[in-house]
């Protein structure tokens, strides 16, 4: 009886053990099934793709690369800038203006033009390039809107923010188009800005200085505002010391694209960007 009694114990036992076991294989299958989200490549690569695309559209006013000329991309404190050594000078110089920047005791005169250095020498412009060659150092980002920071207002005097420009276009009609643009920045809250040499692609390239500088034919100048309704607006100056007034040397954005090849506010939603970029209405503005 005992022994019998014995034998059903160690049945009875050996039941449950089985049953545990079968419990604690079940538990890590569940746990693992609740636990794959978490682990999922596609969801984390969407993600990473998602991430990437914002940080891509925050630049609105960094144009589309170039390819069928030489571009480095220097990024600076005040601006952006696609250098080029073959023309030493830039392709295009981009910059965020906002009301803020308007403003600021860092102070021009303080300040010296310098070569740039992560530029290969040969490949940069230098201050002798421009000494004696009726040619003023013609700012691209002004150092008027660098004014907010003393490093932002520094690099602004570095040589490849500077193409060689005519004294009175310099002094006048470029100016006084800087000074518009801040004025536009003060109404706005913020306008972004590219600018940048323009060549003629007849004749022999008039170049300056030792390292053959190339002399632009004129300069483009296109701005974007997106407070509110978005719109563009785009002006054109001949490189020369003749009187140009606004209305001359406005342009569309899309009439710039034709003449220097290069793809503005490419950031822009395709219907906003053709809509604001074949407009070219100052009293809009």
């Amino acid at each position: 009886m005992k022994k019998t009694s014995y034998l059903w114990l160690l049945c009875a036992l050996m039941a449950l053990l089985s049953a545990c076991r079968k419990a604690q294989v079940a538990v890590p299958d569940a746990a693992v099934k609740e636990s794959q989200p978490f682990f999922d490549n596609k969801a984390a690569e969407a993600k990473k793709a998602e991430v990437q695309k914002v940080k891509t559209i925050t630049f609105y006013e960094q144009p589309a690369p170039l390819t069928d000329r030489p571009e480095q991309i220097l990024k600076r404190k005040g601006y952006t800038t696609s250098y080029n050594s073959k023309s030493k000078n830039p392709n295009w110089v981009a910059w965020h203006l906002t009301k803020a920047h308007t403003y600021g005791d860092n102070q021009r005169k303080n300040e010296v033009f310098f070569e740039d250095e992560t530029i290969e020498r040969g490949q940069r412009a230098t201050d002798n390039d421009y000494y004696n060659s009726r040619y003023d150092r013609g700012h691209m980002c002004p150092a008027g809107d660098n004014k907010w920071d003393a490093q932002a207002m520094r690099e602004s005097f570095l040589f490849t923010n500077i193409c060689p420009q005519n004294h009175g276009l310099n002094k006048y009609e470029w100016n006084d188009l800087e000074i518009q643009c801040r004025d536009w920045a003060r109404e706005y809250g913020a306008i972004d800005i590219v600018c940048g040499p323009i060549y003629n692609t007849t004749g022999d390239q008039k170049t300056i200085g030792r390292n053959k500088v190339w002399v632009p034919d004129a300069f483009f100048k296109v701005i974007l505002c997106r407070q509110g309704k978005p719109k563009a607006i785009g002006f054109i100056y001949r490189n020369e010391g003749v009187k140009q007034t606004k209305a001359e040397a406005l342009r569309s954005v899309d009439e710039i694209e034709a003449l220097t090849g290069i793809d503005f506010f490419p950031a822009l939603d395709d219907e906003t960007e053709e809509r604001i970029e074949a407009e070219s209405d100052l009293k809009a503005w």
